[in-house]
């Protein structure tokens, strides 16, 4: 049945009045039908397929509808052995559905250039950064692999702080001391307070044996360093030993506290290490 006239819209231009429209810099993307046994994923930006991942897998293989089909985007360029193969840049849960599906042979994917692993990387942060699902980890990991200079710093200082950034959860959630996965809480660190105040912050974290160190964590010290109220009645190593002496209690003790005095949580955290630091400080004094 067709729609009333007067319903349809035709796609118009919009004014561009104001902008500098960028000239591709790669020719346009090419179509075509291959086998998705033959595809290539790259683990330096590609996130690994977890139990949530296989749990969607299975539901394109259970659902498979070629009018919701969207095609993967991949590049040619070389695997291990020097042959050049196709990496898939973006949608890889669908790739691997259909080359499980018993009644798929090829499927259609668009092909773009990006022939060196930091295009790829660029690529696929461009393909995933405003897409739900895909963590600011995985983004981050990829900006590495592209070599963007903010990424390399968030890794330098985690580096001398000894902190570990680790490319996903742990099983079971079991971190171990000096592990994180706050990558957007320690690049929003290094971009707002610099290189050397947030390796002073990770450095406190790390020496205080958390695991894993959050964004809670990070937000905690960060305002005990550099907040005039408390940074100046306090050191290094006081805050390290305060965190240490309240680590299996103080979360649980700065909730109540938050709740009893409408505070964020991270600032109540704040709040029950420095009580901690100050009352030692007090009985040495004395």
């Amino acid at each position: 049945m067709s729609l009333p006239a007067n319903t349809l819209r035709r796609i118009e231009p919009v004014s561009i009045s104001g902008l500098k429209p960028k000239a591709p810099a790669t020719g346009q993307p090419i179509m075509e039908y291959v086998n998705p046994r033959g595809l290539y994923i790259d683990p330096a930006y590609q996130r690994s397929i977890g139990e949530r991942g296989l749990r969607q897998i299975r539901k394109i293989i259970e659902h498979f509808d070629w009018s919701k089909f969207k095609l993967p985007t991949c590049c040619y360029s070389e695997n291990h052995a020097g042959e050049t193969v196709l990496f898939v840049l973006d949608g890889q849960h669908t790739a691997i559905a259909c080359a499980s599906h018993p009644h798929i042979d090829t499927i259609p994917v668009q092909i773009v250039e990006a022939a060196t692993v930091e295009a790829q990387a660029a690529a696929f942060i461009g393909l995933n950064t405003d897409r739900l699902g895909v963590t600011a980890l995985q983004l981050h990991q990829a900006a590495v692999a592209a070599g963007d200079k903010a990424a390399l710093k968030v890794v330098e200082v985690c580096k001398k702080a000894t902190v570990s950034i680790l490319r996903g959860t742990p099983g079971g959630g079991r971190f171990k001391a000096h592990e994180t996965v706050a990558v957007q809480a320690i690049g929003g660190l290094v971009a707002r307070r610099g290189e050397e105040m947030a390796g002073r912050v990770l450095d406190v974290l790390s020496r205080a044996q958390l695991a894993p160190i959050t964004g809670l964590h990070i937000k905690a010290v960060d305002l005990l360093l550099t907040d005039d109220e408390y940074c100046q009645s306090i050191d290094d190593s006081e805050l390290v030993t305060a965190i240490m002496s309240l680590k299996t209690t103080g979360e649980d003790e700065a909730k109540v506290f938050a709740a009893a005095h409408k505070l964020p949580v991270w600032k109540a955290l704040a709040i029950t290490w420095f009580k901690k630091c100050r009352k030692r400080r007090l009985r040495a004094a004395a």
